[in-house]
């Protein structure tokens, strides 16, 4: 299977949940749940600290983080601040398919590495592997229903479908749009403080 499966799996149980994305997979969650809710990060490695940080400042609002193996690795700094934080309503998923995808497919260490046993000890009350698009979804919906921190990772097969719509959007374009999201579902000013949504 690859990530684009699993996320087709959780599309319509994420709801209105803000997600923050990296590399492809950025593509294949526009392609099942389209939205000014989605984050795109550029920088590898940041997608768990952005999500983190959007968790703790918006504490009644789901926020899910799509990660992969290589970004995951990158920012193991950020695991047991994040942990120790704890933030509920964050559900940290991690596509692990043993490379950089994105740029050109180099091997990671994902392959000599558990990824699993690392968030545990940075201090993840929840963190398990899944084998199957069942499992994978049945996990999802106990992660948001329990509201505790939680990792959900996977080994996915490298790939995506080759009929994906493209994104037509850059990153500049959509953390505005992605802002000016947050000002209207949240009611709150964050480019203008004096915004008022109610005008």
């Amino acid at each position: 299977m690859q990530r684009y499966d699993y996320l087709k799996a959780i599309a319509a149980d994420a709801q209105d949940a803000l997600a923050v994305s990296t590399g492809w997979g950025s593509r294949e969650w526009w392609a099942v749940r389209p939205g000014d809710g989605n984050l795109k990060t550029r920088t590898l490695g940041l997608v768990s600290s952005i999500a983190a940080g959007l968790a703790i400042a918006l504490p009644e609002r789901k926020v899910i983080a799509i990660d992969g193996d290589g970004a995951f690795l990158m920012n193991l700094c950020g695991l047991p601040t994040i942990a120790q934080q704890s933030p509920g309503n964050l559900i940290h998923l991690l596509f692990d398919n043993e490379i950089y995808e994105a740029s050109g497919g180099t091997a990671t260490a994902s392959r000599s590495t558990d990824s699993v046993v690392i968030a545990k000890g940075a201090g993840y009350k929840q963190a398990r592997w899944v084998t199957s698009l069942e499992e994978f979804r049945a996990e999802f919906r106990a992660a948001w229903q329990r509201n505790e921190l939680s990792l959900i990772a996977v080994k996915v097969e490298p790939g995506q479908p080759k009929d994906l719509p493209p994104l037509k959007l850059d990153e500049i374009e959509n953390k505005y749009r992605f802002m000016r999201y947050l000002e209207a579902t949240e009611h709150k000013g964050i480019l203008n403080p004096g915004f008022d949504s109610k005008l």
